[in-house]
């Protein structure tokens, strides 16, 4: 189990989403609450959840790779079940959250997904041009897209050892010509 070092909110690195959500309290007692609300922050890796905006330690947090996101209308039973969401991983915790509207649900689970497919591969995704503006850190010119999918890397240089350092550096200048 590895352990992610505690972090104040301002500290969390590059946040991709933030904002307050209710979180299912894993044990809740006749007296409590099951839905706590809680500040949440995603970074390219981890989940973290805070007791509200101003919170030097999380109450809690997780490495989101591996975790799948999405809308989890079962949740609830309320007028608030279209709101919901969870992230799962098999074999570890299901953590479940209610945002404040339908919409910030999906723009969650949508930026959750978007993650952990870039987590998942090396490449920049090729088929989803709406969502490029999300990353303007990167380079995703149309060549590198277009190129990225179906052209072997270093392919005039064939005793050419690759570093990861140099992933972005190697991708030819130009589309390949057809065949």
């Amino acid at each position: 189990l590895e352990e992610i070092p505690p972090r104040p909110v301002q500290d969390t690195g590059n946040i991709l989403k933030q904002g307050y959500l209710e979180k299912r309290s894993r044990e809740h007692s006749f007296f409590g609450s099951e839905w706590q609300k809680r500040w949440c922050v995603l970074n390219r890796r981890t989940f973290y959840y805070y007791a509200n905006e101003k919170s030097k330690q999380p109450k809690g947090n997780f490495s989101i790779e591996n975790y799948s996101a999405r809308l989890a209308f079962h949740l609830r039973k309320d007028s608030r079940k279209k709101c919901c969401f969870e992230l799962t991983c098999p074999g570890k915790r299901t953590y479940e959250f209610t945002a404040p509207s339908p919409a910030e649900a999906e723009d969650w689970v949508d930026q959750i997904q978007f993650l952990l497919k870039d987590l998942s591969s090396l490449t920049i995704p090729f088929d989803e041009e709406d969502e490029e503006e999300l990353y303007n850190d990167v380079d995703s010119s149309d060549s590198v897209n277009m190129t990225s999918h179906n052209t072997t890397l270093n392919q005039d240089e064939p005793n050419v050892e690759m570093e990861e350092d140099d992933i972005y550096e190697v991708l030819p200048g130009k589309q390949p010509k057809p065949e």
